[in-house]
Protein backbone atom coordinates (compact mmCIF):
# COMPACT_ATOMS: atom_id res chain seq x y z
CA UNK A 1 0.00 0.00 0.00
CA UNK A 2 2.88 2.37 0.75
CA UNK A 3 4.43 1.69 -2.66
CA UNK A 4 1.14 2.29 -4.44
CA UNK A 5 0.59 5.56 -2.55
CA UNK A 6 4.14 6.72 -3.28
CA UNK A 7 3.76 5.79 -6.95
CA UNK A 8 0.47 7.68 -7.18
CA UNK A 9 1.93 10.82 -5.64
CA UNK A 10 5.18 10.88 -7.60
CA UNK A 11 3.56 9.95 -10.91
CA UNK A 12 0.69 12.34 -10.35
CA UNK A 13 3.16 15.13 -9.70
CA UNK A 14 3.56 15.64 -13.44
CA UNK A 15 -0.14 16.09 -14.08
CA UNK A 16 -0.48 19.69 -12.76
CA UNK A 17 2.56 20.79 -14.80
CA UNK A 18 1.19 19.07 -17.89
CA UNK A 19 -2.23 20.69 -17.49
CA UNK A 20 -0.63 24.10 -16.90
CA UNK A 21 1.59 23.77 -19.98
CA UNK A 22 -1.38 22.82 -22.15
CA UNK A 23 -3.54 25.67 -20.81
CA UNK A 24 -0.92 28.43 -20.96
CA UNK A 25 1.11 27.08 -23.91
CA UNK A 26 4.15 28.26 -21.92
CA UNK A 27 6.99 25.75 -21.71
CA UNK A 28 10.01 28.03 -21.93
CA UNK A 29 11.18 27.17 -18.42
CA UNK A 30 11.04 23.40 -19.00
CA UNK A 31 14.30 21.77 -20.00
CA UNK A 32 14.04 19.66 -23.17
CA UNK A 33 16.96 17.37 -22.23
CA UNK A 34 15.39 16.77 -18.80
CA UNK A 35 12.04 15.85 -20.37
CA UNK A 36 13.71 13.48 -22.83
CA UNK A 37 15.76 11.77 -20.10
CA UNK A 38 12.76 11.44 -17.79
CA UNK A 39 10.61 9.94 -20.54
CA UNK A 40 13.27 7.40 -21.47
CA UNK A 41 13.52 6.52 -17.79
CA UNK A 42 9.73 6.17 -17.44
CA UNK A 43 9.57 3.84 -20.43
CA UNK A 44 12.46 1.74 -19.15
CA UNK A 45 10.85 1.47 -15.70
CA UNK A 46 7.61 0.46 -17.41
CA UNK A 47 9.39 -2.27 -19.37
CA UNK A 48 11.06 -3.44 -16.15
CA UNK A 49 7.72 -3.46 -14.32
CA UNK A 50 6.12 -5.45 -17.13
CA UNK A 51 8.96 -7.97 -17.09
CA UNK A 52 8.52 -8.44 -13.34
CA UNK A 53 4.72 -8.28 -13.51
CA UNK A 54 4.87 -5.59 -10.81
CA UNK A 55 1.51 -3.81 -10.74
CA UNK A 56 2.79 -0.77 -8.84
CA UNK A 57 5.68 -0.18 -11.26
CA UNK A 58 3.41 -0.69 -14.25
CA UNK A 59 0.72 1.68 -12.94
CA UNK A 60 3.16 4.38 -11.88
CA UNK A 61 5.08 4.37 -15.12
CA UNK A 62 2.05 4.29 -17.37
CA UNK A 63 0.79 7.43 -15.63
CA UNK A 64 4.25 9.02 -15.72
CA UNK A 65 4.87 8.05 -19.34
CA UNK A 66 1.57 9.42 -20.60
CA UNK A 67 1.95 12.69 -18.70
CA UNK A 68 5.63 12.96 -19.59
CA UNK A 69 5.04 12.36 -23.30
CA UNK A 70 2.26 14.96 -23.37
CA UNK A 71 4.54 17.44 -21.59
CA UNK A 72 7.41 16.67 -23.98
CA UNK A 73 5.10 17.15 -26.96
CA UNK A 74 3.92 20.49 -25.51
CA UNK A 75 7.53 21.56 -25.06
CA UNK A 76 8.34 20.70 -28.66
CA UNK A 77 5.19 22.38 -29.98
CA UNK A 78 5.20 25.52 -27.81
CA UNK A 79 8.86 25.77 -26.78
Amino acid sequence: MIGFTAATLTSGGFIPQTVKALKTKHTKDLSLPMLVLLNVGFVLWLVYGLSRKDTVLIFANIVSSVSGIILLAAKIKYG
